[in-house]
């Protein structure tokens, strides 16, 4: 048998359980860890709360309830953790983890900084907390051209422009999170107006009102973290067993690091300030070299990200989105366990 390939694990976040996942949950894994799904529902039933199973299994999606945090979030949390548990670990060595934004606490579980079971209980939690905050929401906007380069001038535009808004009375504006070839910021409705009337022309889509969202990672998200810190006591995080490489690409290094300090910073900063997922990205490469990248379902809309993050840093010689799509042919390094072709690689 060949050697093991180092691989680093991503989960998802919010807006990636959408219609074409409904019902993946029970079709992917509900043989397989029938037990753990059961744990799950139990949890939710506990809180008087739909099911897992019963939201999975809906027979139709709908915006108005599988978009809601307090659902979105156990789904996706469901489908990311069934999913790193599915991977064949004689064929792949996880040498390091990360999430986008609500993913890290999908990675904390991962990484065995906490229990499988505690993982969902912080999601499921965090989903409910996510709605409590102020007005507001996020924008999306793209700031790399067709080729997925960047556009010389743009991000710095960009964050002129948020500054100016933001320093402006009752206008609260800022990075939510970094995509690398896209950028989310987050504000209240004053910023978010101003923002969209006044951001310089940007390349390819049309900036984007993110429906269902509030103004996550931002001070404005306050009562979430107070609600998280209240509710999820230090006591349910470990050291973790593989590292974690969190949104201000901090590495915590497996059998190393403080749990309190684990606690503080995911229901602290992680809340209340700008998650740098490309940055988390881009640190976990230099730092440990993978030979794959697995991206977790549910959905695969953040392959786009991982691959704009790392052709930023020119990863292995990658400078446009060509580069990638030749080097996914010929000698593929990026798994999404969303696409049913690319998921028979990676599972036992």
């Amino acid at each position: 048998m060949s050697a093991r390939k180092s691989a680093l694990v991503i989960a998802p976040g919010r807006g990636t359980y959408g219609k074409a996942e409904l019902g993946s949950i029970a079709r992917l894994h509900g043989d397989r860890f029938a037990e753990l799904i059961a744990d799950f529902d139990a949890q939710r039933a506990a809180r008087g709360e739909p099911t897992v199973s019963e939201l999975d299994g809906a027979e139709r999606f709908s915006v108005s309830t599988h978009m809601r945090g307090d659902v979105a979030a156990p789904l996706i949390y469901s489908a990311s953790i069934l999913d790193f548990l599915s991977i064949d670990r004689e064929a792949y060595d996880v040498v390091a983890v990360a999430g986008n934004s609500m993913g890290w606490y999908s990675a904390l579980a991962m990484g065995g900084a906490v229990s499988v079971a505690d993982g969902f209980r912080i999601a499921n939690a965090m989903g409910t907390n996510s709605q409590a905050h102020g007005p507001g929401g996020q924008i999306l906007f793209q700031v790399v051209d067709e080729d997925w380069r960047a556009v010389p001038g743009l991000r710095d535009a960009m964050f002129a422009r948020v500054a100016d808004i933001a320093a402006r009375p009752g206008h609260a504006l800022a990075l939510s999170i970094d995509l690398g070839g896209m950028l989310l910021f987050a504000g209240n409705e004053a910023g978010l107006a101003a923002l969209l009337a006044e951001a310089p022309p940007t390349p390819g889509r049309d900036p984007l009102r993110l429906a269902g969202h509030g103004p996550f990672h931002t001070p404005l998200m306050q009562g979430s973290a107070d609600k998280a810190q209240t509710q999820l006591p230090p006591s349910l995080f470990a050291k973790p067993m593989i590292s974690l490489v969190d949104g201000r690409g901090h590495i915590w290094r497996r059998h190393s690091s403080d749990p309190a300090a684990m606690w503080d910073y995911s229901f602290g900063h992680q809340i209340l300030a700008p998650y740098d997922f490309a940055l988390s990205v881009q640190v976990a490469v230099k730092e440990y070299a993978p030979d794959v990248i697995i991206l977790l379902g549910p959905g695969d809309t953040l392959g786009g990200a991982i691959a704009q993050s790392l052709i930023a840093i020119e990863w292995q010689g990658l400078t446009n989105k060509m580069d990638f799509s030749d080097r996914q042919r010929s000698a593929p390094f990026l798994f999404s366990m969303s696409r049913t072709d690319q998921r028979k690689k990676v599972i036992y």
